[in-house]
């Protein structure tokens, strides 16, 4: 039976993935593993070990935190928000896209979405 942690940690784990744009194969490969066993992560069918989280963690940039944040909020109403957000992945692509525009076309961007949010 899947634990809610690791179920949590596992998609936490393919967020971040698709975030920067890595595959399981690539994100094996740094982290010396099978890409099988990454899917299995990913799913939470298999526990991810601390030093292998820690692995992990350096292969993806992100602190080990990271895995954790937002666990126990999906209990909360509204708490899946962000998960489902980042399930979907035209909303990663548009994140990834957005954060290859450099800083001062970003903020210039990020104003423009503002003002047109507040207007819909």
């Amino acid at each position: 039976m899947k634990h809610p942690v690791d179920v949590h940690v596992g998609k936490r784990i393919r967020q971040r993935r698709w975030m920067i744009g890595m595959t399981q194969q690539q994100l094996a490969d740094h982290v010396g593993i099978k890409f099988q066993q990454i899917q299995k992560y990913e799913t939470g069918m298999n526990r991810v070990s601390a030093s292998r989280l820690w692995d992990i963690s350096d292969a993806v940039g992100v602190p080990i935190s990271f895995f954790f944040e937002g666990l126990g909020e999906a209990e909360q109403p509204g708490g899946e928000l962000i998960g489902d957000m980042f399930a979907d992945k035209e909303a990663l692509q548009l994140v990834r896209s957005y954060y290859a525009i450099p800083e001062a076309q970003r903020r210039r961007l990020f104003d423009l979405a503002k003002v047109l949010s507040q207007a819909a």
